[in-house]
């Protein structure tokens, strides 16, 4: 297929290479900064452009990359008839781009996405939104020439997703992160966590979470919890965040 992107962030970095890796012909790549537009658009051998008005109307799928905020607006300047148009928000509803087409719909990857770091686009999950029966099938199909892991969400469905990615992402990235200055405060390498840091992610896949819960929180091991405390009695932020995440392993691991 002709495929056209608006957008060249982290999410339109990574599908474009995507579909071109699944000999789909990227066509144009937008943005409003033309070098990056270019730096996308050289990679997938497309034509940048910064202007909306030069985009082509002879593409099958025009995929809209955009953030939140910009895509509203942005949507506004796309009218492409009958081809498939489709926005990557997990948060937003597929009506913002009714007036793009008469097909339209999502298609939104609950995934991380950093443009310099390599991925296996085979493995990633798409969940998909199509206007009506025809469009959605439309978009399933495209997006399984990507990858076969594909989900059919509502927008309720899918913000679910996207409030649930955060937690199993954003704010576990933010713990790493603690644990990481802990350790490098003390001139601990923080490698030794890798494995645990591993297993506890493949724990996820083992059916109910609560179930493989450990530490001194579940076990109600006061003595290693105060002395947990005791060691972050010169760090408030950390030590009230400790606080919190051990009140809050205590009451999941007694439902």
């Amino acid at each position: 297929m002709n495929i056209s992107f608006i957008g060249s962030g982290n999410v339109a970095t990574h599908l474009a290479q995507a579909f071109y890796a699944r000999n789909h012909i990227i066509k144009h790549v937008w943005s409003r900064n033309m070098d990056h537009a270019s730096q996308l658009a050289t990679r997938v051998k497309a034509v940048p452009i910064d202007c909306l008005s030069r985009l082509s109307d002879d593409a099958d799928v025009y995929i809209i990359a955009v953030s939140d905020d910009a895509l509203p607006e942005v949507a506004k300047d796309v009218q492409v008839k009958d081809a498939l148009v489709m926005h990557t928000s997990g948060a937003t509803d597929a009506d913002v781009l009714k007036s793009c087409s008469s097909h339209y719909g999502v298609l939104w990857s609950p995934q991380t996405f950093v443009r310099t770091v390599a991925m296996e686009y085979g493995e990633l999950p798409f969940c998909i939104e199509g206007c009506d029966n025809e469009t959605e099938v439309l978009i399933a199909d495209f997006a399984q020439s990507v990858s076969p892991h594909i989900y059919r969400t509502n927008l309720v469905q899918r913000r679910c997703l996207h409030l649930s990615a955060v937690f199993v992402n954003n704010f576990p990235n933010a713990l790493y992160a603690v644990a990481q200055q802990l350790c490098s405060e003390h001139d601990v390498p923080f490698e030794i966590l890798y494995p645990l840091a591993i297993a506890t992610t493949k724990n996820l896949q083992q059916g109910d979470v609560r179930l493989r819960m450990t530490g001194p929180a579940v076990r109600g091991d006061l003595k290693t919890i105060n002395a947990h405390r005791e060691f972050l009695s010169n760090n408030k932020m950390v030590l009230e965040l400790y606080d919190r995440l051990t009140n809050l392993v205590t009451d999941i691991s007694n439902l």
